[in-house]
C-alpha cells in the first residue's frame, strides 16, 4: 500500500496509510502513516465496536493536520488490551503438526512453492497469456 500511496502523492494527492505492521510500513516508507498496535486484520479497530472504529479513523485522519515530515509514522493512542499478553498468542504457530520451533509450537503453515498459485483456472489462463505476450514482445 505504501508504494501506491507514494505514487498517488507524486500526483499531488495527500495519502495516509493506516497500519498494524510497523516494520513493513517503515520499510516501504509511505509519505504518511499511522500505526495501530492491534493484531493484523484489525487495523480499523475491534469487531462490533463501531464507536472505537470511528475514533480510530478520526484520529488517523487528524494526522493529516499534524504530519509534515515525509515518511512520518505516528502511533495512535489506542490499545487492544490492558497489557500486551495478547501478543503472545497472535501469529503463534499451532501445536500438533509440522515441525516445532524452540518454543514447542508446530509450524502448520502451508508449504511455500515457487509455482504461482491461482484462485481460479481463469486467473492462471489470464496470467499465462500476459506472460506469453510479454515474452513475445521482448
Amino acid at each position: 500500500m505504501g508504494l501506491i500511496a507514494r505514487e498517488i502523492e507524486s500526483e499531488g494527492i495527500p495519502t495516509l496509510c493506516l497500519t498494524s505492521a510497523l516494520s513493513i510500513t517503515r520499510a516501504v516508507n509511505p509519505s504518511r502513516a499511522v500505526y495501530l498496535d492491534y493484531p493484523l486484520g484489525h487495523t480499523a479497530g475491534k469487531p462490533h465496536e463501531p464507536e472505537l472504529q470511528d475514533a480510530i479513523i478520526e484520529a488517523a485522519l487528524s494526522a493529516f493536520e499534524s504530519m509534515e515530515v515525509p515518511g512520518s509514522v505516528e502511533e495512535l493512542p489506542f490499545h487492544w488490551a490492558k497489557n500486551n499478553d495478547w501478543k503472545d498468542s497472535v501469529m503463534r504457530r499451532r501445536s500438533g503438526s509440522g515441525s516445532s520451533d524452540k518454543s514447542g509450537h508446530a509450524d502448520d503453515r502451508s508449504e511455500r512453492s515457487a509455482e504461482p498459485q491461482y484462485q481460479r483456472e481463469s486467473d492462471r489462463v489470464a496470467a499465462e497469456a500476459i506472460e506469453g505476450s510479454a515474452q513475445g514482445s521482448a
